[in-house]
């Protein structure tokens, strides 16, 4: 795939699920296309990659967190057009707390347990956008606010936000 992403490969996509169905048909593919495709491209991808990962918004799934280190590359990389709209999408990852809400409000019932597997994911995305802060640091400290401005956002979300109760 080209220096960025080179270990895309390395994902088992395949055994993972998206919003969308199978990951390994659509993440890799919208990932490169972000990476390398013209202004235009990159940015259905962007629209795409989040209905798949974080869809409506604020729904994560199995194949979030495994894709979270590929956003902060990109977003990351100097190279890739669309870092704001990457940003905004890891802010939306981070905040997401769909499944949390839905098992405490069960909490008790005999649905309760059926959320263990959800939860996870919110948790392992999570603690994915958290890990990447170094990133989103440097980020911030562009001189150019197009960049510095969506990663400053994505900062204060990361400190409103915490890890997640046991449950």
């Amino acid at each position: 795939m080209g220096s960025l992403l080179r270990s895309v490969s390395g994902v088992r996509w395949g055994e993972l699920r998206d919003a969308t169905g199978a990951a390994a048909g659509g993440i890799p593919s919208l990932l490169s296309r972000i990476a390398y495709g013209d202004e235009d491209t990159a940015r259905i991808a962007v629209d795409e990659l989040g209905d798949a990962i974080c869809a409506l918004g604020f729904v994560v799934g199995e194949a979030t967190a495994p894709t979270v280190p590929f956003l902060l590359e990109l977003a990351g990389s100097p190279h890739v057009a669309r870092g704001a709209e990457l940003l905004d999408l890891l802010g939306d990852i981070c905040r997401a707390d769909q499944w949390h809400s839905a098992a405490a409000a069960t909490r008790g019932r005999r649905h309760d347990a059926s959320y263990q597997r959800q939860t996870g994911w919110e948790t392992a995305a999570r603690a994915a956008v958290y890990a990447g802060r170094s990133i989103v640091e440097g980020v911030a400290s562009s001189v150019r606010p197009e960049e510095a401005t969506p990663a400053r956002k994505l900062l204060e979300v990361m400190d409103d936000t915490r890890p997640f109760p046991e449950l």
